[in-house]
């Protein structure tokens, strides 16, 4: 990694928190270790899917080498899943000073955001998890860490700084960085990714965001939350455009009444340089043109995965821009290379990622069969409120065919969402027709990713709405909806003939 660090955009400034977070995750007096003879694997990136495969792989005795060139924890820890719900928790802290009256509290100042604060509160943190994915706990698990760019110069061969490593088995792990896609005059203007936004330490009076997708709703709402004005900008109609329509709404709902200003189905967007190193943003939006000066610009359209370097010609690897071909049991086109994690998954995200390692460990190590199909994997989207969803969505089982019945529970009938005024959400399952089974579920609510994993559990274990029914839950709580929903199926099974019968039976029994 260069020197010095304080020159990096993406580890700034160069203060306390954010040195004992660097010297954590990739410490300057660090020295390889000198290599074994041959190792029983070799882990390429130390994100999430890198660190559970190295992990995993020694705690069961094999000998491992882990590469990484840059920083340890991956994209999770140091730019993405850690410092975004650190600044998510002020600005819900924020607004709820700023919602307050409403629960007859009363903040005379009104909402005051010291964003500098905010931001080193947020390096504090980071710092504070960083040993977790340090240099000095792996090494301290008995692996070998190499920091330095890892490349394969033949199937059973990696070169990082200098030295070679020679493997029996191998896991490409290196997951994925911001794609930066073809707008007009985005090569002429400063620009924020999520790699370089966690740096600032002003808020911006205007910034812009283009991209609707998780991460780009995510900051708009927090930046808006914590006073800035913001632009969200959207190529198609409305937010999250993944999620179904009604559910994306009522985030929508929320976004816009805490101030984003949203311009969808956007075309013909143009950036170009303004006065002070500040941005001119040219967009059509519906039909209308939208002109505004921003002081940053964020662009979060999506992500690349990172195939570049790596000698994955020498390795027999093939790969395309989507990433590493792997097989379902997550097996490249060299039977002795493995990939785990964003660099070839449909699933960017950190639990994902940590799910695949252990496949991918099973199948590497000890001839394993594991799918990654048979993977259950629940998402989550960390606005206000959250979306949560499992399985598939309504639109897929029509695709592939399948007939679902869909129960539903708005929020606004669940005493505990009341109580709280989060009324904006609801939870719905999709189960197969005629029977209960759950294909699919998606949660709107403050806490939906809290309540997702229930309906998880159950799908990955072949449990129906019958068994959620039957199962006490603690009230008042939000996720008493969930049971809730058993209930409903259960009185679909209540048909009016077996309602006659059972007036009669109570009728004879009187």
């Amino acid at each position: 990694m260069p020197e010095p660090y304080n020159h990096d955009p993406m580890i700034r400034p160069w203060d306390e928190p954010n040195r004992n977070w660097v010297a954590q995750v990739h410490p300057t007096d660090w020295k390889n270790p000198r290599p074994a003879s041959r190792y029983n694997l070799v882990v390429i990136g130390a994100g999430t899917a890198g660190l559970v495969t190295a992990a995993g792989a020694a705690g069961l005795g094999a000998k491992v080498a882990l590469v990484e060139r840059r920083l340890m924890g991956g994209d999770c820890l140091n730019f993405g899943c850690v410092p975004s719900k650190a600044l998510i928790a002020a600005a819900r802290a924020a607004a709820a000073v700023r919602d307050a009256a409403a629960f007859g509290v009363r903040v005379p100042e009104g909402v005051q955001v010291d964003f500098g604060r905010v931001m080193e509160r947020m390096r504090r943190l980071r710092a504070s998890i960083a040993p977790h994915d340090s240099v000095k706990r792996f090494s301290e698990m008995g692996i070998d860490v190499f920091l330095g760019a890892g490349r394969f110069v033949d199937s059973h061969t990696v070169e990082v700084a200098g030295e070679r490593l020679r493997f029996r088995k191998a896991v490409i792990a290196t997951g994925a960085r911001p794609s930066v896609p073809p707008i007009a005059g985005l090569d002429e203007v400063k620009y924020l990714t999520h790699e370089t936004l966690f740096s600032l330490t002003e808020l911006p009076k205007r910034l812009a965001v283009i991209g609707a997708g998780p991460i780009g709703c995510e900051m708009a709402q927090s930046f808006a939350r914590f006073g800035a004005e913001v632009f969200l900008v959207e190529a198609t109609h409305g937010i999250l455009p993944r999620e179904e329509s009604d559910a994306s709404g009522l985030v929508l709902e929320s976004m816009l009444q805490d101030g984003v200003k949203l311009f969808c189905c956007g075309k013909d967007l143009k950036l170009t340089k303004a006065d002070g190193g500040r941005v001119l943003l040219k967009v059509q939006s519906h039909g209308r043109r939208c002109e505004e000066v921003v002081d940053k610009l964020l662009v979060a359209a999506g992500r690349s995965p990172n195939v570049e370097d790596l000698g994955l010609e020498a390795a027999g690897v093939a790969y395309s821009r989507k990433g590493v071909q792997v097989d379902d049991h997550l097996r490249t086109t060299h039977p002795d290379i493995y990939a785990a994690g964003d660099i070839c998954s449909a699933y960017p995200f950190t639990h994902a990622a940590d799910f695949m390692a252990r496949t991918a460990i099973r199948n590497a190590l000890f001839f394993g069969r594991a799918k990654a199909s048979a993977l259950t994997i629940p998402w989550c989207t960390y606005t206000e409120p959250e979306i949560a969803h499992v399985g598939l969505y309504a639109r897929q089982a029509a695709e592939q065919g399948i007939e679902v019945e869909a129960f539903t529970r708005e929020l606004v009938h669940v005493d505990r969402a009341v109580l709280e005024g989060q009324t904006r959400g609801f939870v719905r399952v999709h189960v197969r027709k005629g029977g209960d089974r759950i294909l699919g579920a998606t949660i709107v609510a403050r806490h939906a990713g809290e309540m997702i994993s229930e309906i998880a559990l159950a799908m990955t274990h072949g449990l129906g709405l019958k068994q959620i029914a039957a199962t006490v839950h603690p009230y008042p709580t939000q996720a008493e909806a969930v049971r809730q929903l058993g209930d409903a199926y259960n009185r679909t099974r209540l048909t009016p003939f077996l309602r006659k019968v059972f007036s009669r039976w109570m009728a004879w029994r009187r």
